[in-house]
């Protein structure tokens, strides 16, 4: 057979492979969105309007000052979701007030930036080609972004209220769906791979976030 020349039948595998490697590498473009870097109102807003596209677009983009920032306002907050830190934030001095929620937020972040690198670990090994930083930046914003309506409840309703029971589990599932339908953008895995390596994350958010409040 002459050199350079495809065998029979195998035309579409190399042209499908040649497009997958070109489409799908870590930090390319997708083809069919671009790869326009949205600023943070859409970024946020397209989250949850219009997911799939939003992470498609921003699979070449890291997304670390929207994480972080965001990681630390919901570390700072979190602290009233619990009734007895609450109270003690609340009728401390000024000082250990302040000692307690930066010590939130930055527990947070660091949580955050964990749980992402183990979601980003697992999707490389079952054969995902995303780069880390979006993953773990993502991983962040979909963590505490989707546990805010819970937060906000309890604020002014007890953790045993009915209302926010249902509000925390209903946001967790919202968190599963997003956080594997990132993963499956990101990585060019399929909804099964990208469950799987999304799972210990969200197992971790269970035990660390939700059981302690809606136990």
């Amino acid at each position: 057979m002459p050199a350079g020349e495809v065998p029979p039948g195998g035309g579409a595998g190399v042209a499908v492979s040649e497009e997958r490697i070109t489409t799908y590498r870590a930090g390319q473009p997708h083809p069919r969105v671009g790869s326009s870097r949205l600023a943070w109102r859409p970024l946020l807003a397209g989250m949850f309007r219009h997911p799939t596209r939003t992470f498609a677009q921003m699979r070449g983009h890291q997304v670390w000052a929207p994480a972080l920032i965001v990681s630390a306002v919901y570390g700072a907050l979190v602290v009233f979701g619990f009734g007895t830190s609450r109270d003690q934030v609340v009728h401390s001095t000024f000082s250990l007030a302040l000692t307690i929620l930066v010590s939130s937020a930055v527990g947070i972040i660091l949580a955050g930036l964990m749980f992402g690198a183990v979601t980003h670990a697992l999707a490389r090994q079952l054969g995902g080609d995303g780069a880390w930083a979006p993953t773990i930046g993502f991983a962040m914003l979909i963590a505490w972004t989707t546990d805010a309506p819970r937060l906000l409840f309890s604020f002014f309703l007890p953790s045993g209220n009915g209302f926010v029971q249902l509000l925390g589990w209903g946001t967790w599932l919202l968190c599963a769906w997003l956080l594997t339908a990132m993963v499956r953008q990101l990585h060019d895995l399929p909804w099964g791979k990208a469950a799987a390596a999304a799972a210990i994350q969200l197992l971790a958010l269970l035990i660390v976030i939700k059981l302690p409040i809606l136990g």
